[in-house]
């Protein structure tokens, strides 16, 4: 009898449709969901990439202006719009007579979830050179 019930169930395919249309808006979320993530991390890498040019940029001889690490930067980015690459902050200073300059990137990417928008997370990366003298 429970087998034959079994057998029975399985054939049964009335519902399908319903718990397909129920679990169809949360997979499409989800894949959103990773499509930004993803991004995020293509976003992150790319940027401290381009923060890793400009300190080698930084330690050249002859020493190069604040322009050319700006530039340098923004060659070694990738995995953002041309309009979404930040600029870069400069601080100098010495450290036991070296000179050096601390370099600085905030980076706010917006995440989107189809109709949910989630608040913006903040990069923040810095990276320090020592300047040739």
């Amino acid at each position: 009898m429970i087998l034959r019930l079994a057998r029975a169930l399985r054939r049964d395919r009335r519902g399908n449709v319903s718990e397909f249309a129920l679990t169809l808006p949360i997979w499409i979320i989800m894949v959103f969901a990773v499509f930004n993530i993803g991004r995020f991390f293509v976003a992150r890498a790319g940027i401290q990439n381009g923060l890793g040019e400009a300190a080698r940029a930084a330690t050249l001889w002859p020493r190069q202006s604040n322009d050319d690490l700006q530039a340098a930067f923004n060659d070694g980015v990738f995995g953002l719009g041309a309009k979404e690459v930040p600029t870069l902050s400069f601080s100098t200073g010495t450290s036991d007579g070296q000179a050096y300059v601390d370099l600085g990137v905030t980076y706010n990417p917006g995440f989107s979830l189809l109709f949910i928008e989630v608040s913006p997370v903040t990069l923040t990366y810095t990276r320090r050179a020592f300047r040739p003298t």
